[in-house]
C-alpha cells in the first residue's frame, strides 16, 4: 500500500476528492490510504496561528517553518528533519519542478510514500523546503491562492498508475502521454450519436476494420495537446466521410 499524507490549512478540500474514482477505487482496493492534516491543529500558537508577516515587509502571511516542523514530528513520531528519509516530500510552489507525466509514473513507481505540503497565500517560510522536503512540485507558470487544487492534480496523477486504482488497468496503456501512444496526446473520442448538428463521427470508427481504425487512431494523436487533429469537427462544421480530414464549413 502506497500511503500519502497531505499538510493543509484547508483540509475540507480533500473530502470530496477522496470519495471519487479512481482515488476511492484505489482506497477501497488497499492499494493507497490517503491522510489529511490540519497544520493549525498542531500549532501551540495562540488561537492555533500558523503563520506571520514577513521578514523584509511586502504584503500577506507566510506560514512558520517551526509550526509545520512541529506538524510533520507530531504525524509522524520523529524528527521533522527524517521525514524525508524513507519518503517523497514536496512543497506545492510556482517555481517547483513542472509536474507531467513523467513525474506521476516516477512518484507512482518509486516504492515510496508521498508528502504533499500545502502552503496558503505567501507559502512557507522557505527553511520549509530546505529542511524537510525532497524539493518543490509546480503544476504550471500561474498563480493559485493555496497549493491544495494543486495537491489535488498531483494525487489523481499519482494514484491513478497503481495497480488496483483502475476498473481495467489497461486504460493507462493507451492514454494521453504514455508510453502505448509514444507520449503523444490521445486520439479523439467519439460515441452515440452517429450524427449531431451536421458533424458526423469519422466512417473509420464504424467500419469494423480494427486495423484501419488502428492506424486513425494512431495518425490523430497528437504531439502536442495545441496541435489539432487530423480529423476534429471544425469550429463551424465537421468531418465529412471521403473528405481526408479537412474541415466542412
Amino acid at each position: 500500500m502506497k500511503r500519502f499524507d497531505v499538510f493543509t490549512l484547508v483540509p475540507e478540500a480533500f473530502d470530496w476528492f477522496i470519495e471519487q474514482h479512481p482515488v476511492s477505487t484505489a482506497i477501497g482496493s488497499g492499494a493507497a490510504s490517503i491522510s489529511v492534516h490540519n497544520i493549525r491543529d498542531h500549532s501551540w500558537l495562540p488561537h492555533h496561528e500558523v503563520d506571520d508577516s514577513p521578514y523584509g515587509g511586502g504584503p500577506g502571511m507566510v506560514t512558520r517553518v517551526d509550526v509545520v516542523g512541529y506538524a510533520l514530528e507530531e504525524v509522524f513520531g520523529m524528527p521533522a528533519r527524517r521525514v524525508r528519509e524513507g519518503r517523497e516530500v514536496f512543497v506545492l510552489a510556482a517555481g517547483g519542478r513542472p509536474f507531467d507525466h513523467r513525474l506521476a509514473l516516477e512518484l507512482s513507481n518509486s516504492g515510496r510514500d508521498l508528502v504533499l505540503l500545502c502552503g496558503r497565500f505567501e507559502g512557507f517560510d522557505a527553511r520549509v523546503e530546505a529542511l524537510f522536503a525532497s524539493g518543490s512540485i509546480s503544476v504550471g507558470p500561474y498563480v493559485l491562492a493555496g497549493g491544495e487544487v494543486a495537491a489535488l492534480a498531483v494525487l489523481e496523477a499519482v494514484i491513478r498508475h497503481l495497480p488496483g486504482s483502475l476498473g481495467n488497468q489497461d486504460s493507462v496503456v493507451e492514454e494521453s502521454f504514455s508510453e502505448g501512444l509514444e507520449g503523444m496526446v490521445e486520439y479523439p473520442h467519439y460515441t452515440r450519436p452517429r450524427e449531431y448538428e451536421g458533424v458526423e463521427v469519422p466512417p473509420v470508427l464504424i467500419s469494423g476494420d480494427h486495423g484501419a481504425i488502428a492506424r486513425w487512431r494512431r495518425a490523430n494523436a497528437r504531439r502536442s495537446p495545441w496541435e489539432r487533429p487530423v480529423e476534429a469537427p471544425g469550429p463551424t462544421g465537421g468531418v465529412a466521410a471521403g473528405d481526408g480530414g479537412k474541415d466542412v464549413h
